[in-house]
């Protein structure tokens, strides 16, 4: 079969691949910059053609325990929404990573604090990767650089989510969000019978079907000995996927003196500062982080033996620039770069900032 070639924006791959890979279930509510995952997924109307239901709730609290729900009865759910969106989410996330859900948020970032902008930021690092809402959890947290890997992260986060029993989260930026490209569209993918799901997800809440019992979902717990245990737990399994999920990509790195390091849009950018600096004679190399969580600290902190210099390019006044000092360990300098109120840096920009910062 030939391939299916599309021009689209990011947020309208991120749609389609939803409805390809057979994804049961959307609740969302429109906000700026990714509004258009909601209303594209309500113009193609797949309730007609797969059996996926897309609801708009009465709120972001609203969408989140939707997403609660269906996700605890083993279906492919998920919800979309933009920075303070996902900070009315952050209660629902806990809890969904509490009860070990399967599920998909994405978050395409826009500049804060408050309402802010809604032009591009990727300031909601620390929200995602640290863990915004409460307790010791963790969320799988990918982030595209492209409209490619926005519908081809779909995929992915539904894989890890349920590989892991816990939610997935796809980081994109308001760049790549609204950014249009060439995609290759997924496969239709059917969506999976009342019998694959039981025979998936034995622990799913699915009533007395087949004669079974039905479980309860939740994610409380009285006795503190068990919230203890459950806790353990949890951190087993993240050093598990921290072992056998962190992604990322190198640029350049081979005889690199100096290392940018940046993930989504900011990495597009990053990629023509090494071709820039090259042509000047530095030795500059770029690493992308794919899974922002699991971090590749292993990876960066290889480098600390190998290069001069670190510059952390974010579009924040500095984030996971602290996640790379942790991974080197004081072994090299690292330095930040970014913008902020939603401006964009150019690439000129960020050669400036590492000849300033390393005295080049």
């Amino acid at each position: 079969m030939a391939e299916e070639v599309k021009l689209m924006k990011g947020n309208e791959a991120i749609a389609h691949a939803a409805i390809r890979y057979g994804v049961d279930g959307y609740f969302g509510y429109p906000i700026t910059p990714q509004s258009e995952i909601l209303e594209t997924l309500m113009a193609e109307m797949p309730w007609e053609k797969t059996g996926m239901v897309v609801l708009q709730a009465e709120s972001e609290v609203a969408a989140i325990n939707m997403v609660y729900g269906g996700a605890g009865t083993g279906k492919r759910v998920m919800t979309s929404s933009s920075s303070p969106g996902v900070s009315l989410k952050q209660e629902g996330i806990s809890y969904l990573a509490g009860a070990e859900l399967p599920c998909l948020v994405v978050n395409v970032m826009r500049g804060g604090p408050g309402l802010g902008t809604i032009q591009p930021s990727q300031a909601d690092y620390f929200q995602t990767v640290k863990g915004g809402g409460h307790g010791d959890y963790r969320l799988i947290t990918l982030a595209p650089s492209s409209v490619q890997e926005m519908a081809d992260f779909v995929g992915l986060g539904f894989e890890l989510a349920f590989k892991y029993s816990n939610p997935a989260i796809i980081l994109a930026d308001g760049i790549i969000g609204q950014m249009m490209e060439k995609v290759v569209l997924p496969p239709f993918h059917p969506r999976r019978t009342e019998e694959e799901i039981i025979a998936e997800c034995p622990w799913a809440a699915r009533g007395k079907t087949a004669g079974r019992k039905p479980n309860v979902i939740t994610s409380l717990e009285l006795d503190p000995a068990k919230m203890e245990e459950n806790n353990i737990r949890f951190q087993a399994k993240y050093r598990k996927i921290e072992e056998n999920e962190v992604r990322y990509e190198e640029f350049q790195c081979e005889d690199a003196e100096y290392l940018l390091i940046a993930f989504g849009s900011s990495a597009r950018i990053c990629q023509k500062v090494v071709e820039n600096a090259r042509a000047k004679g530095i030795k500059l190399g770029l690493l992308r982080p794919i899974t922002l969580w699991p971090f590749p600290k292993k990876v960066i902190a290889a480098y600390a033996d190998k290069v001069k210099g670190m510059l952390s390019v974010e579009l924040n006044a500095g984030q996971m620039v602290e996640d790379v000092r942790l991974a080197v360990n004081g072994k090299v300098k690292v330095e930040h770069f970014g913008r902020l109120g939603g401006i964009v840096f150019t690439p000129d920009e960020v050669l400036e900032a590492l000849k300033k910062n390393f005295e080049l």
